[in-house]
């Protein structure tokens, strides 16, 4: 008897190789290599194709303006993780809006007070949320950080901020540009286009606005600041070689002649010269370097009578721009805000469900949508 059972739990507590809890177990990890392989993650704008966003942007639009009842159920019991180490409003308030529009759940979590980073690294948590999650939102200080998150995901990524990227951001802007100066005001494509940039150039707006104007071939795209004050005011090693291999035709200038990159500007943009992260006691030092790349009525008037003033917000009126320019007829910053919303809930459902489906499972508005 004591031989027959010791037998019987060597055969039930010790399964074979070909025991169901062993082939589970090995299928589970061969389709989570599999699916890491397949995931798609979007660290900067350059992790989309032109006609990637292009689409995108056709399904913000639809979404913009369709019955939420429509889309309602498409991210159905799906949860997207959203990451925090640098402050937010408008990225937290618009991908939770999103998510609850689209019938998912959005969760804060706050790194300040977390082990991450600390007792455990942000890959070991990649590993972790990819078993929880369907997808991840990560608004942090470090471009390392995002990219390791990534790299130990098997559920897309976002980069919602980091120091060298803020794709989410193109998304909207791009998407605003559309609507004001190719539906509006008549012109036929990216192409058309010259846009600039004003201020401070060294930082992630500036980089992903670059590879923005190189993917979707805008005609001219000029970044005007302060080269000649030392590399923290130039832009990094890297940015224009990544634009060139980008490039769609868009011819890509630096330069700190204000007058001459505002010529006949389609759009013009800035954004703050305090940046997160940046101390507060260098305001002074940077307001006197800046003062000069300041947007004001007089620069816009060297820009085509209906350019448009961006500015991806906050903004400071008496710093990047003038209180003129920003609350007067030509700027659109608002709109570009409210746009976070439309193109982010479309870039959702394209990673996290592959498909620009609404509840019936139809792409139709999205397939045949129209500028015009």
């Amino acid at each position: 008897m004591a031989y027959l059972a010791r037998r019987f739990s060597q055969s039930v507590l010790r399964p074979t190789s070909t025991s169901p809890i062993s082939y589970l177990s090995k299928c589970s990890f061969a389709q989570k290599q599999q699916k890491a392989k397949e995931t798609r993650h979007v660290l900067t704008i350059g992790d989309l194709s032109n006609t990637e966003i292009e689409n995108i942007l056709k399904a913000a639009a639809v979404l913009k303006s369709a019955p939420l009842s429509l889309y309602n159920k498409t991210l159905e019991n799906k949860t997207l993780l959203m990451f925090f180490e640098k402050v937010s409003l408008r990225t937290r308030v618009s991908f939770q809006v999103g998510m609850a529009q689209l019938g998912g759940t959005g969760i804060f979590y706050s790194i300040e007070h977390s082990p991450l980073g600390v007792k455990e690294t942000f890959g070991d948590t990649g590993e972790v949320l990819s078993r929880y999650c369907d997808g991840i939102m990560a608004r942090v200080n470090n471009r390392e950080h995002v990219r390791e998150l990534a790299n130990h995901s098997s559920i897309p990524v976002i980069n919602g901020l980091d120091d060298w990227a803020h794709p989410t951001q193109m998304l909207s802007d791009l998407l605003t540009i559309k609507e004001h100066k190719i539906v509006n005001d008549g012109a036929t494509d990216f192409k058309d286009l010259k846009f600039v940039y004003f201020g401070d150039i060294h930082n992630n707006v500036t980089y992903d606005l670059m590879r923005a104007c190189s993917i979707m071939g805008f005609g001219e795209c000029v970044v005007c600041g302060p080269l000649s004050k030392g590399n923290e005011y130039n832009l990094e090693p890297g940015v224009l070689d990544e634009c060139k291999l980008l490039n769609n035709g868009c011819k890509l200038s630096v330069t700190e002649d204000v007058a001459q990159a505002a010529k006949d500007a389609d759009v013009i943009y800035t954004d703050s010269w305090m940046s997160y992260g940046i101390l507060k006691e260098l305001q002074d030092q940077r307001m006197k370097i800046f003062e000069d790349f300041r947007v004001t009525a007089d620069v816009m008037k060297h820009a085509k009578p209906d350019c448009k003033f961006m500015n991806c917000l906050p903004a400071m009126r008496g710093h990047e721009q003038t209180a003129e320019v920003i609350d007067g007829p030509q700027s659109v910053v608002f709109d570009q805000a409210e746009n976070r919303l439309h193109a982010q809930k479309a870039l959702l459902l394209y990673l996290m469900n592959g498909n620009f489906n609404d509840n019936d499972g139809d792409s139709s508005r999205v397939d045949n949508f129209s500028w015009k």
